[in-house]
């Protein structure tokens, strides 16, 4: 689904989480009125479109009601021109009770994307979020129960949080079977209190590599799951950029992690065969980010091809005659760092 992004940079945010520094993410920092809103979606929304309108970088449902209302009125009036078919919201768990649920969904929000991070206690308290995991869950069985789409925003590498606590949460997440997940690894942003203790030693970044590693289990088990996962990492940009200080940021962090799946079936594969085909369009991801995947095998075993074929489905390997999913074999080749 095409989305229309309008970035409302920390506007309603009760708290300043110690990850958060919103200036510095991205190049907007202003939060913009209604009218300009209006003036940008008039320009870039097609005449007709099945798209959502996105009101992100901010906790919308905590804005004053009146400003609330005028940024989904502006939306309401693409929606009913069939310009665009939905209205997307970004918000914490604790600000969704059930008034404020039903006031979304009777002025026109199709979706809402939660900011769950973690699953853990222990861990949400030590990134100072003002919430429970209890709430989490409310939040998103509350949104769900009113037939709105639901995202789950999830951030391994949280102070406190380990593989094992980011696969716990992740489980947790899946058993409430929201719409879909977004998963942002934590990374240390200039200006913000995670900064402060990264540079005195307190919190300690996680590599690229061992992020990779994880955030591909995850992806496989959201994929067994059939939970759409909409993005893995930071939308790049020159802001976050200029200010990022350390963590598992790669522009091309979603294609790293599919890659690392490949990686673990076309090994599995290779001992079966080493002749192996996959779809021309996941030729890409298979043979890894500037072929890295290739060069891999290539070391481990120089006898393995890896080539595209049509007749192959999409997501899945064949080899010596045998076509099954990616995650099947993916879930035979293990882990491999």
């Amino acid at each position: 689904m095409k989305i229309y992004p309008v970035f409302i940079p920390h506007a309603g945010c009760p708290h300043r989480c110690l990850f958060c520094a919103q200036d510095r993410s991205t190049d907007q920092s202003e939060v913009p009125v209604a009218r300009d809103v209006e003036h940008w979606l008039d320009r870039v929304l097609p005449l007709h479109g099945e798209g959502e309108i996105a009101f992100y970088g901010g906790t919308f449902s905590l804005l004053p009601l009146e400003e609330q209302e005028r940024y989904l009125t502006t939306a309401r009036r693409f929606v009913a021109s069939g310009r665009v078919a939905g209205v997307r919201i970004s918000t914490r768990p604790d600000a969704l009770d059930e008034i404020c649920v039903a006031r979304l969904k009777d002025s026109g929000v199709t979706t809402v994307e939660i900011g769950c991070q973690s699953f853990n206690d222990s861990v949400l308290n030590e990134a100072g979020r003002g919430h429970a995991a209890a709430e989490s869950i409310a939040a998103v069985q509350r949104c769900l129960g009113a037939g709105l789409q639901v995202g789950v925003q999830l951030m391994p590498g949280l102070p406190g949080g380990d593989f094992e606590e980011a696969l716990i949460s992740l489980r947790q997440a899946l058993a409430l079977k929201p719409s879909f997940m977004r998963i942002y690894p934590t990374v240390v942003i200039e200006g913000t209190e995670l900064a402060t203790l990264w540079r005195s030693g307190e919190y300690q970044a996680w590599t690229l590599d061992e992020t990779v590693e994880l955030c591909a289990e995850m992806l496989l088990l959201c994929r067994q799951a059939d939970m759409p996962v909409i993005r893995l990492g930071l939308q790049p940009d020159s802001q976050l950029e200029a200010n990022l200080l350390a963590g598992p940021y790669h522009p091309a962090f979603g294609q790293l992690v599919r890659s690392r799946l490949w990686r673990r079936a076309l090994f599995y594969a290779s001992t079966h065969g080493k002749q192996l085909c996959v779809h021309p369009n996941d030729l890409s991801d298979a043979l890894g980010h500037r072929g890295e995947n290739r060069l891999w095998l290539a070391h481990a075993d120089p006898q393995v091809h890896v080539t595209a074929d049509k007749a192959v489905e999409r997501g899945f390997l064949r080899t010596a005659g045998r076509d099954l999913p990616l995650n099947e074999w993916s879930v035979q080749g293990g882990h491999y760092v």
